[in-house]
């Protein structure tokens, strides 16, 4: 799969285009298709067909209420969102102001959540601890996050890798498992469930 500098990306998802417009030249990460998101959404609709067999390695995946935390354009929660459903956006699909780790805006999203998706969101080491304590709060005990991953930062992704195994069981995707035509080398998806608490 080729990535591009172009102001335009189109994403297929099912029956529909996406189409994102974003600002290279800007430094707000809000105004970027991150590659991550591509490479998710893709790999979700892979493993999402029509009907599912029992033994589908990823079927907790299918059906879920999901929040999506740093969303740069968007481009997760708009191609998972199209994936499961109509491609009628504006209806169902809302967005909010979610500072990691602020319990008010927390709470006021209603969490918990079958799936949390998260996408290229560990590039500064000091946000790590808030990301990793959004995601626990947000996500049901018996949810998933879904991570996709791209090292943007050595610092960030020691401490991110190390807190994470403190509060979460970590699966690392086998790249087989990817979209054929979204398998980004550089790229990885993981699956975190919250470890179970001991009694």
């Amino acid at each position: 799969m080729k990535f591009t500098d172009s102001p335009v990306i189109e994403l297929p998802v099912r029956d529909a285009v996406l189409s994102f417009q974003q600002d290279n030249g800007s430094l707000h990460v809000g105004t970027t298709v991150w590659p991550c998101s591509l490479v998710l959404v893709k790999f979700a609709e892979r493993w999402a067909p029509p009907t599912t067999h029992p033994q589908h390695p990823y079927s907790d995946l299918l059906d879920f209420r999901a929040v999506e935390l740093g969303a740069g354009c968007g481009v997760a929660a708009m191609g998972l969102y199209l994936k499961r459903n109509k491609p009628v956006l504006c209806k169902n699909l809302k967005h909010a102001i979610l500072h990691w780790n602020k319990a008010d805006q927390i709470a006021a999203l209603s969490p918990p959540y079958d799936v949390v998706v998260a996408t290229d969101v560990v590039y500064i080491e000091e946000t790590v601890g808030p990301l990793i304590s959004t995601m626990e709060a947000m996500v049901k005990d018996d949810g998933v996050v879904l991570l996709g991953y791209h090292l943007r930062s050595p610092e960030a992704h020691k401490l991110f890798w190390e807190m994470c195994e403190g509060v979460f069981v970590i699966e690392k995707v086998p790249h087989q498992d990817l979209h054929p035509d979204y398998a980004y080398e550089e790229t990885d998806v993981y699956i975190l469930r919250k470890k179970k608490q001991e009694i």
